[in-house]
């Protein structure tokens, strides 16, 4: 079988599709990997083969200018738009249909198709097509912003699936938009109108699986995971992928007091002009604490701490599926990698959410019972110190982070889903 993983240049999205890539390779399946040229050479450090597609985009030259503490300080609402602090309309995919507004999905869509799918698609979507043309893969998968995939399988005739890098508020929001869209009689979709206009340059018809995929290939337990109604499913364990990996050796040794990690993500950092919630606050206020804190944090961010207390030590990073094993507790920002790596090793977990899918998979951790959650906006040094004491001092959420890791490990690995795979490629390609 041929498989094509498609995404745009975003290196954290694609660090989400490296194990099931290397599960299908292992099981004899020839796999490229489509993406602009940008990420080209990330793709090859992980030793799978790359396909170079179309033109670089511009989406964070665009908005990189606009990513400074002045530019939040002048114009707060728009520096959390862009920011993506508040992203309509995926920010009220939690919600039950009833209680969203069709207007606020209807203007979301119509701002987020030019501002992120067309700039990021339209540079590769003819590329991507031609590749697929010639190479003739059986089954695509595709991140969920990367449109170009799904028009490219269905213009090769390929089966293809969605593999988030998120909780599924893509596939909720659109299942809330198309609910509202049929009770008002509606001919407005925006997201429909521009992949049915890039499908016809290439002989398609517009199907609404060219937005959500055949199927999709979802890396949460069940009492985390957010689906959509009438879309199908394929439950696959999370497997930690950080990229290029060395275990330091003051990690070979247990530690001698309980140790927490703290880490805020490469994002923020490498994509949004800086942390959302001050490191030097939190690690004052955790300075009297009997614990070690192993802090990760980047080094122009480093260079702005005024003072490292004795109980912490710095580091700009260390791979988490390396460290967390040993933390007693990890305060992070409840992004895709950290929550799951932390929620894989049944370590307790205080999240600290602000954008995107952070703030309802924060919430669903905690009523799991396996952590806590401050929104980011009300984050303060004594909150997080509050919280982390709880965190090591109740006995409860270690055994509900035990019993997270418990349903976690029962999911299928991805060397299980390949089966899966197969079977669904021959059945959804008439074979």
């Amino acid at each position: 079988m041929r498989v094509l993983f498609a995404t745009y240049s975003e290196k954290t999205h694609f660090h989400a599709m490296v194990p099931l890539a290397w599960a299908l390779r292992t099981a004899g399946h020839d796999v490229r990997v489509a993406s602009q040229p940008a990420l080209v050479d990330v793709i090859t450090s992980t030793g799978l083969t790359a396909v170079p597609v179309g033109q670089d985009h511009n989406l964070w030259n665009a908005s990189r200018r606009f990513l400074t503490q002045r530019f939040a300080e002048v114009n707060p609402e728009a520096y959390k738009k862009i920011r993506g602090v508040e992203l309509p309309p995926f920010d009220v995919a939690e919600l039950p249909t009833d209680q969203v507004s069709w207007d606020y999905l209807k203007d979301g869509y119509d701002k987020v198709v030019p501002s992120w799918y067309r700039m990021i698609n339209d540079p590769m979507v003819e590329d991507l097509v031609a590749f697929a043309r010639a190479w003739r893969p059986d089954l695509v998968i595709w991140e969920p912003a990367t449109y170009a995939g799904p028009i490219a399988a269905a213009a090769s005739g390929a089966v293809h699936a969605r593999l988030p890098w998120s909780l599924d508020i893509f596939g909720r929001t659109r299942e809330h938009f198309l609910r509202l869209k049929h009770r008002r009689g509606s001919t407005e979709d925006a997201l429909a109108d521009w992949l049915g206009a890039h499908a016809e340059k290439f002989g398609v018809e517009f199907a609404e699986e060219l937005t959500t995929g055949q199927f999709t290939i979802d890396q949460f337990p069940d009492s985390l995971r957010m689906e959509a109604d009438g879309l199908r499913y394929v439950p696959m364990r999370y497997v930690p992928y950080n990229g290029d990996a060395v275990v330091p050796k003051w990690l070979w040794d247990k530690p001698a007091k309980p140790r927490v990690c703290l880490t805020l993500g490469v994002c923020a950092t490498e994509r949004f002009g800086g942390y959302p919630v001050g490191v030097q606050g939190i690690l004052d206020a955790l300075a009297g604490l009997d614990v070690e804190i192993v802090a990760t944090v980047a080094e122009d961010e480093q260079r702005k701490l005024t003072s490292v207390p004795d109980n912490t030590k710095l580091v700009s990073f260390v791979p988490l599926h390396a460290l967390v094993p040993s933390c007693s507790a990890v305060i992070h920002h409840a992004g895709f990698g950290t929550a799951n790596t932390t929620a894989l090793h049944g370590v307790p977990q205080l999240a600290m959410p602000e954008q995107h899918d952070a703030p309802p998979l924060a919430r669903r951790t905690a009523a799991q019972g396996a952590g806590l959650t401050i929104y980011y906006s009300e984050v303060t040094g004594e909150k997080v110190r509050a919280g982390l004491v709880r965190l090591l001092e109740e006995d409860s959420f270690t055994e509900s982070a035990g019993r997270l890791r418990e349903e976690i490990l029962a999911l299928p690995s991805p060397n299980d889903v390949v089966p899966e795979l197969e079977r669904l490629t021959a059945r959804l390609s008439g074979r």
